[in-house]
């Protein structure tokens, strides 16, 4: 089983290849991105360079960080440009999805999910299935920007209400509704320190 790293020095991040259509979830990228990088921590990522994938990576290299790229290439000109591409730090070309997903995680000592659609949502909740199985404690956080995360909150205990959720305390990603206290929750959990109740919540 992985085991939380004290220090962390990357972050694996999940959002949507669009920018969606509130105007706080880009912003919300970008200050995750440039938070990231003035701590000294890369981000692990899936390689888009649109939306607010493409925005968090450029967030990250603008402010000096370091940001790994990792796509399938099937997906190399439906969700990059090739060019914007070559300005990661790191590029792997994966396979398939399979392949692209382990990457990210094994790169990665904590997982962020802002907002997205169905891919982001699969990403996540197959964190969540892997923590859950014991395979891993690294922390994880959905970044609950104006409440996107909601419904998937109350679903989560709708399914530990109902019994379908047996080891509930390995499934409860962080909820933080402000994407300045992102790093320092992450960090917080990484070395075990006492949690600001006022910005982190638990699924």
């Amino acid at each position: 089983m992985n085991t939380p790293s004290a220090r962390i020095s990357s972050i694996c991040v999940y959002c949507g290849s669009q920018p969606g259509h509130d105007p706080a979830f880009r912003q919300a990228a970008e200050i995750l991105g440039r938070s990231m990088a003035g701590q000294g921590i890369g981000l692990v990522y899936g390689g888009g360079t649109r939306g607010l994938m493409g925005a968090v990576a450029e967030a990250v290299l603008s402010h000096g960080g370091k940001v790994t790229g990792i796509i399938p290439e099937f997906l190399m000109d439906k969700e990059a440009s090739r060019q914007e591409l070559g300005q990661l730090s790191e590029l792997h070309v994966t396979a398939d999805m399979h392949e692209r997903k382990h990457m990210m995680f094994e790169r990665s000592d904590a997982f962020v999910t802002l907002p997205g659609g169905i891919g982001t949502l699969e990403e996540i909740v197959e964190i969540m299935t892997w923590a859950q199985l014991g395979r891993h404690v690294k922390p994880m956080v959905l970044a609950n920007i104006n409440g996107f995360w909601d419904p998937l909150s109350a679903l989560i205990g709708h399914m530990r209400e109902a019994g379908f959720i047996h080891t509930g305390h390995l499934v409860r990603p962080l909820v933080i509704e402000s994407a300045e206290q992102i790093v320092p929750a992450i960090q917080a959990a990484a070395t075990g320190n006492g949690e600001d109740e006022t910005i982190i919540s638990k699924m």
